[in-house]
């Protein structure tokens, strides 16, 4: 039976964005408004609870929701990056569009970019929020 949950967890959209059991994955931008089922498929997927944003330690991923008037994207993910693991990303939830507090995919690109990220894959895991995994380019890996 273990085997069967572990191969329906490695095609599930949160593991396909890169969650794994054991990782430790901190959580910025939590409100009334996110999708908790979202959440709680990431923290069974990790085998461990989302630490909050004032987690001070080493996270092996960051997930963020974000929506239009939260303040500065690039801002927002360049802290992201501060307690990242090497190998560390993060998976960035905005709203969908037609949702209050829609964020245009250019905005996340170019966001992105200039944060020193880039997208390397999505996942439709919420009917409410778009998901995407930001990443360091390999070449500024050392």
């Amino acid at each position: 039976m273990a085997a069967t949950a572990e191969a329906a967890s490695q095609g599930s959209p949160m593991s396909r964005l890169g969650f794994a059991a054991g990782q430790v994955v901190q959580e910025i931008g939590w409100d009334d408004d996110v999708d908790n089922e979202l959440r709680f498929a990431v923290e069974d997927l990790t085998t461990t609870d989302l630490e909050d944003e004032d987690y001070g330690d080493v996270a092996d991923a960051v997930l963020v929701w974000f929506r239009a008037g939260d303040g500065d994207l690039v801002d927002l993910l360049v802290d992201c990056l501060t307690n990242l693991a090497d190998e560390g990303f993060v998976v960035l939830c905005t709203p969908r569009a037609g949702r209050d507090g829609h964020v245009q995919a250019a905005e996340v690109e170019e966001s992105a970019v200039t944060a020193g990220l880039h997208a390397a894959g999505t996942a439709n895991g919420s009917p409410d929020w778009a998901t995407v995994r930001l990443v360091s380019p390999k070449t500024q890996r050392r």
